[in-house]
């Protein structure tokens, strides 16, 4: 593809936002939309990519930190137009296709970015994107011939009756060659109520010399920009429903899709099956055939062919599952490993911990961890059988095949095939519990007599 340089303006307040976050780091599907901007553009293979900043602008530098990713500084704000020049020093010597896009606009897709710079290849100086939302509203209008040339662009406030009638509205995202964009930009003026200097009128300067602008469409959905926690929420919800087509259409089952809850790095292979109300968090990779039942939440974990998890489970980060393996209902799963066809069918958590295969982990059973300083590993040999109620107080080994009787705390090594019983004396004081209700009921009776 032609060699093209990106400039995301991020240099706003985000005031609607009522937030100490940077408005474009704020997530959707557990990642900030400036990374899902940056992510989609990086496929596309940029030059450079300059983020042009200003209030907050160390969140979006430590946000930054790794990436090939400049930014600019925009102090004092006059302007969209004002701050893409902000980023000329950072894009001196490049010569190439300039995209200027928004940082809270951040589901557009490569191959719309691709097409707008295609769209220079005929004879284009700019190319502007539109869409066609269901309710116009005040956005900004294009006044474009059937082919795509543009003849106007105009401000809602400033447009005419029947130039308000056109449905096709400007997105903002705009893309010329760099020698086209730069006199362009410093050829805006600020003659406006605001007295600012606009990205639109790269387009009306580049008509008025005469110049050819073209305009390419997209769906509306792709170029809404987020300026609220409600717009974020709406935005989510779209970035959901997408996946959970997606999905569907990849081979899993969604019981109740409206339900399902993913992240942006979700894996799943075919024949997963998903309950109702379950919701991943980052990181989390589902191997074939596996049964996700309801209510359960994953972070970071990593589920082999065949596994289950599930209802009411909460696996968290470096959960590994190995093949056919079970965990069951309220049971927690933290930097652990249950070997393949290994159980934990319920109440049970199990962390900093290696469980063999065709374990069973009984009801109660917690590995002790931590001592308030210090993790501490707890391993436990294939085939082991633990029982119900049980404390393994790290670091400890179970062995092969080892029991462990119910009821125990076990803070010593298990030798494989042993049984470790480690239970108090029973005390049996016969009669006593008679004695004590008859007691007591006397007592509760005279109580009352007193009233």
């Amino acid at each position: 593809m032609t060699d093209f340089a990106a400039i995301i303006l991020a240099a706003g307040k985000g005031t609607r936002m009522k937030s100490d976050l940077h408005k474009v780091l704020h997530p959707i599907a557990g990642k900030p939309m400036l990374m899902h901007l940056l992510d989609e553009f990086e496929t596309l293979g940029p030059s450079s990519t300059v983020v042009v900043v200003g209030d907050r602008r160390e969140q979006i530098d430590a946000a930054l930190e790794g990436r090939k990713v400049v930014t600019a500084l925009q102090d004092p704000q006059h302007g969209t137009a004002h701050a893409a020049l902000q980023a000329r020093e950072a894009l001196a010597g490049f010569s190439g296709n300039v995209l200027v896009t928004f940082g809270d606009v951040p589901m557009v897709r490569a191959d719309t970015v691709q097409r707008l710079i295609n769209a220079l290849s005929d004879g284009a100086k700019v190319a502007v994107l539109g869409f066609r939302p269901p309710d116009a509203l005040a956005y900004g209008r294009i006044i474009a011939d059937d082919d795509g040339t543009v003849r106007k662009m105009v401000e809602f406030k400033d447009a005419t009756e029947r130039e308000k009638k056109t449905r096709l509205c400007n997105s903002g995202l705009i893309v010329a060659h760099s020698d086209d964009m730069w006199p362009l930009l410093d050829a805006v003026g600020n003659d406006n109520g605001q007295g600012e200097y606009y990205l639109p009128d790269v387009a009306t300067g580049a008509i008025a010399r005469g110049d050819k602008v073209v305009v390419i469409e997209t769906d509306a959905d792709e170029v809404a920009g987020i300026n609220s926690r409600s717009e974020l929420a709406a935005a989510e919800a779209r970035w959901q429903a997408a996946r959970r087509e997606q999905a569907m259409d990849d081979g899993a089952t969604l019981k109740a899709p409206d339900t399902v809850f993913f992240s942006h790095d979700t894996v799943l292979g075919r024949d997963v099956t998903i309950d109702p109300h379950v919701v991943f968090g980052p990181g989390v990779s589902v191997a074939d055939g596996v049964h996700i039942k309801a209510y359960t939440h994953l972070e970071g974990a990593q589920l082999a062919n065949g596994a289950q998890v599930g209802p009411f489970a909460r696996l968290r980060p470096g959960a590994v599952m190995e093949e056919n393996s079970f965990v069951g209902n309220f049971v927690e799963m933290k930097k652990a490993t249950l070997g393949k066809g290994a159980k934990a069918s319920h109440l049970s958590y199990i962390g900093d911990a290696s469980v063999g295969e065709d374990a069973n982990i009984g009801a109660g059973t917690i590995t002790c961890n931590y001592d308030g300083y210090f993790k501490y590993q707890t391993v436990i040999g294939d085939r082991a059988f633990i029982g119900s109620n049980s404390a393994l107080i790290a670091p400890v080994t179970i062995g092969a095949d080892a029991i462990v009787a119910a009821g125990s705390a076990v803070s010593r090594d298990v030798g494989a095939g042993d049984l470790r019983m480690v239970r108090g004396e029973q005390l049996v004081k016969q009669g006593w519990a008679d004695r004590f209700h008859d007691t007591m009921k006397k007592k509760k009776a005279a109580a009352k007599k007193r009233k």
